[in-house]
């Protein structure tokens, strides 16, 4: 017998993360989270998604113990700016038990019927700096910190159900040994010239900071034209820029200003933790951190994270010049690959900036859509 319980307190909390734990324990592609990092996300008092959502966590049981759990999620801002009555769900994870997941899928319609949503969608989380999508391609290469992990049987269960595919989304890596420099190297001098551009690069995460907010704002800008883009607010800013910025190592960020001092292209690349995630198992102590030290001071891969390039720049030559600054530091420290997260198949300026790097297509994802 299956039954969906709606949890209600941090127990239940715990439990729903630490589900996933259970479920992947075996598996050597998962990621897994920092426990602590979980908590606080779904906490609605600390995390500003909650301020602009109705958000509820399911859990399945099947015979008395947890068989799955699923997050249903109304972004009213996407409702209200985009005018779509959609209800995501994210953070879904089951058994291979389709009518675990075929309960878990009609509590979130029952809830967006019950607000006057006309489809679901996911995965997906609460707006579009979360992971997103299930695997449909790629079970048997690793994780990102930044994407969710799925079995095949995820895709199938969807499928079975009359869901359909929404939104198609692919990863891939290049090797930095294979990458020539010469080209963008010669390009970003000339355009560094040609505009009066100036890269700004960092050595402390503090530096950073005066700097995040307009980062947010060009984010804003040059995503604005996708179709399912949500635009970040500022409580969404001050989140991000207090839980993520110093995370990161600052020489892995750069900002690219105009002669009068404007950010018009900005890059985000992040150590990869994935590995060093795996030993942690989900706790920073009593070693969890060191793990996560040594891999942002000397993991040999990146993990492409965010990029945007002011409309009016676009198309003119802007990621040679971070290319260039990036391969002067990824040349230091001995990186040997750049790994890139889920891109939007539509994104066709996203993709245009990779081409010349012959990168390898190695995972794809999707999420589903089904009608209330």
């Amino acid at each position: 017998m299956i039954t969906i319980k709606e949890i209600s307190s941090q127990k239940e909390l715990k439990e729903f993360i630490l589900f996933s734990f259970e479920l992947f324990k075996n598996n050597p592609y998962w990621i897994p989270p920092i426990i602590a990092d979980e908590l606080e996300s779904f906490n609605k008092d600390k995390n500003p998604a909650f301020k602009n959502a109705d958000v509820h966590f399911y859990l399945a049981y099947k015979n008395g113990k947890i068989a799955g759990k699923i997050i249903a999620i109304i972004n009213w801002d996407e409702v209200n700016l985009l005018g779509k009555k959609k209800v995501r769900f994210g953070w879904f994870d089951a058994i291979d038990d389709i009518e675990v997941t075929k309960a878990l899928l009609n509590k979130v319609s029952e809830f967006g019927k019950q607000q006057g949503m006309d489809h679901i969608e996911g995965p997906m989380g609460f707006s579009n700096l979360d992971k997103v999508g299930v695997l449909t391609e790629g079970f048997d290469q690793l994780g990102t910190m930044i994407s969710w992990y799925s079995p095949p049987y995820y895709k199938e269960h969807f499928e079975k159900l009359g869901m359909v595919k929404e939104k198609e989304y692919f990863e891939s890596y290049f090797s930095m040994e294979a990458v020539n420099p010469e080209p963008f190297q010669r390009a970003s001098k000339m355009i560094k010239e040609r505009y009066g551009l100036k890269v700004l690069n960092f050595k402390k995460s503090e530096e950073v900071m005066p700097y995040v907010d307009q980062m947010f704002d060009l984010f804003n800008s040059t995503y604005s034209s996708l179709q399912s883009f949500v635009a970040i607010n500022d409580e969404t800013k001050e989140y991000f820029k207090k839980k993520y910025i110093s995370f990161i190592n600052p020489e892995y960020i750069k900002f690219i200003i105009d002669k009068d001092e404007k950010m018009i292209g900005f890059t985000v690349v992040m150590p990869s933790f994935e590995r060093a995630l795996q030993k942690a198992k989900g706790k920073l102590f009593p070693f969890g951190f060191i793990h996560l030290l040594q891999a942002k001071k000397n993991a040999k891969e990146v993990v492409f994270y965010l990029i945007g390039v002011s409309p009016e720049y676009q198309n003119k030559g802007i990621t040679a010049v971070i290319f260039d600054e990036y391969y002067k530091v990824f040349k230091e420290k001995g990186i040997k690959r750049f790994i890139r997260t889920p891109e939007l198949e539509e994104n066709h300026a996203m993709h245009n900036l990779w081409k010349n790097f012959d990168p390898t297509i190695h995972k794809r994802r999707r999420t589903y859509r089904k009608e209330i």
